[in-house]
């Protein structure tokens, strides 16, 4: 990972191959295997606990490596998030219409609706099954192929689609899937069976019946570089798989003299109240059980800081009147150090300077983002962590246009840029 070429590189190639939080875990549990960590169950005893490990709770991750002081000296803790907004499967999905079968869809978090007609949709996430003998087990399922279409209407049909548009989620969201033909016997599209075939065709020979799943849409198409020179990095899931590579490579790329820590938690587009969310107590528990008693504990976070990396809003040229003209980051000119008075977001000057500060040793470039004063902001995981550990936060992320729309953009060269800097405030 020393150049910026390596990190676009891979963080393109997890892009692809991570379309649900599941799926991004767990490949960043093979990396982090492959670095030399080892992963610790919750439920096992923590007597001797390893220089470097990682911990998994559903859709979440948390890895650290020890530091020369141990814990007692404070964590250096670098968090995002691995999940996205997208439509998320019902449980009874399939309807029919005219002899289409659609799949009904829950909207997850703020999804940019417009974006996903059009696409060429796949599915992905986890399923629940018992085998023949009654067992009931979980396994990860990637379609991987496109297999369904939300078609736009045709502007002869909606002459003031350009003027305004409003989609109704409940009837004009789900994806197309399947058309009877003539030769087949209409009958009730078997989605299950769908599923265990996909299922025996991953390699899971004892699937007998579905039990329950999780299932999101995605968009097949890869990630790519665009621009005259290359300049723009476009992608799903941008925000914020970005910030969970890149923090996780700079831990694995590190050697700190404090514990560093870094978690990436589920559900932050949705409010982070979940088992594996920011609000729960997955960062706590894995915290303390890392030191040798509660006293340690309470003091480690009283000298810790953490690095909330979330994208930022970059200055889109055509929209450069949504910004306060003084706080408008530019695609590939470095991190943003991200500020709101009223503690959406969760950084000081302290905590800016300080952060700052790692950019200026680290050789690179930052920037600040404040909404318009006239404007909401959006939050992270920065303000409701800080609030729960009292650890002191900073809230930095990567400039992007088009966040939450299916595809979005961030620049290609602020990947390295923020990893480098990660790793920095890692090492000092």
């Amino acid at each position: 990972m020393a150049n910026s070429n390596n990190t676009l590189a891979s963080l393109m190639a997890f892009l692809e191959k991570s379309p649900t939080p599941f799926h991004a875990v767990e490949n960043l549990k093979a990396e982090l295997a492959e670095a030399g960590f080892q992963e610790l169950g919750e439920r096992d005893s923590w007597k001797n606990v390893p220089a470097t490990g990682y911990v998994i709770r559903e859709g979440a991750i948390l890895a650290f490596r020890k530091g020369k002081n141990g814990p007692a000296g404070g964590f250096h803790l670098v968090g995002a998030h691995t999940d996205s907004p997208c439509l998320k499967v019902k449980p009874n999905a399939p309807a029919e219409n005219h002899g289409f079968v659609k799949l009904g869809v829950e909207v997850y978090g703020g999804v940019l609706l417009s974006t996903w007609f059009d696409r060429d949709l796949s599915l992905a996430g986890r399923v629940s099954y018992a085998d023949g003998s009654g067992k009931v087990a979980t396994t990860l399922i990637d379609f991987k192929r496109p297999m369904a279409v939300l078609p736009n209407l045709a502007i002869h049909l909606n002459r003031e689609v350009n003027e305004s548009r409003s989609i109704n989620k409940q009837w004009e969201l789900p994806p197309i899937i399947f058309q009877w033909q003539r030769e087949h016997k209409r009958g009730e599209f078997d989605f299950e069976a769908l599923l265990i075939d996909e299922l025996k065709k991953q390699g899971v020979k004892a699937a007998d019946k579905v039990l329950a799943f999780e299932l999101s849409f995605y968009d097949t198409q890869k990630p790519g570089l665009v621009g005259l020179h290359q300049e723009f990095l476009t992608s799903a899931r941008i925000d914020n798989l970005l910030s969970t590579y890149v923090g996780m490579r700079a831990l694995i790329d590190s050697n700190p003299a404090r514990t560093a820590v870094m978690v990436a938690n589920d559900h932050e587009e949705v409010g982070s109240e979940s088992l594996s969310g920011a609000q729960g107590t997955f960062l706590a528990t894995v915290l303390e059980r890392l030191c040798a008693d509660r006293e340690e504990f309470h003091r480690a976070l009283a000298s810790s800081t953490l690095v909330s990396t979330d994208n930022a809003h970059g200055v889109h040229p055509n929209y450069a009147e949504k910004h306060d003209r003084d706080h408008a980051p530019l695609l590939n000119h470095g991190p943003a150090i991200k500020v709101n008075s009223n503690q959406r977001y969760a950084t000081t000057s302290e905590t800016a300077a300080h952060f700052a500060s790692v950019c200026g040793k680290a050789d690179v470039p930052y920037q600040f983002f404040v909404s318009r004063s006239d404007m909401p902001c959006g939050s992270t995981i920065g303000p409701l962590t800080a609030t729960k550990l009292g650890i002191k936060t900073v809230d930095v992320g990567v400039p992007t246009f088009a966040m939450h729309s299916i595809r979005e953009l961030a620049g290609a060269q602020d990947p390295e840029h923020l990893r480098r800097a990660l790793v920095t405030f890692y090492e000092n």
